[in-house]
């Protein structure tokens, strides 16, 4: 029997930490779903289709690995998809603070939910799709040392009239 595991977010972009989460969670498991959030509270800089194709052309390389676009609760997410364990990454104790309580709520509703954190690696640990979003937003230099080199092609055509640096540096 296949061991399947989900990586969920809203990859708003996708960065490297996340690429790296992804490449070690696809080392672990037959297959890994990487589950793109739609989110509509989170107001997302990317539409839920660029985030889904953002993320399948970074990862393409990786041949157990899926991504798909879903809305709605993860717990139903996983239900649908008869998955579970979930796979999160951490950068810091926040983090974990924080995944450790959600991961709390999903196991009310999916007692045999098992997760897997993994620490982004130090080097990649300061990336978030938050800070990436400030950088663009206020016109910085964003380059593939950050975000796969897929964000980059993206940004460059969404941005190529305004002043926003944006390049594989």
């Amino acid at each position: 029997m296949k061991k399947i595991a989900v990586f969920p977010g809203t990859f708003d972009p996708v960065t490297n930490g996340h690429l790296n989460i992804i490449k070690r969670a696809s080392l672990l498991f037959d297959k890994l779903i990487v589950a793109v959030a739609n989110s509509p509270s989170k107001n997302t800089f990317f539409t839920l289709d660029e985030r889904i194709a953002l993320t399948r052309d970074s990862i393409r390389f990786l041949d157990n690995c899926e991504v798909m676009g879903f809305s709605g609760l993860l717990t139903n997410f996983l239900q649908e998809h008869d998955v579970d364990v979930l796979v999160r990454g951490i950068r810091n104790s926040t983090d974990y603070n924080y995944e450790a309580q959600l991961f709390s709520m999903y196991k009310l509703y999916l007692p045999s939910l098992e997760i897997v954190f993994l620490q982004t690696e130090h080097e990649l640990s300061f990336i978030s799709s938050t800070l990436i979003r400030e950088i663009i937003i206020h016109g910085g230099s964003i380059d593939n040392k950050l975000v796969p080199n897929a964000v980059c092609h993206l940004l460059e055509t969404k941005f190529s009239n305004n002043s926003t640096n944006i390049g594989n540096k």
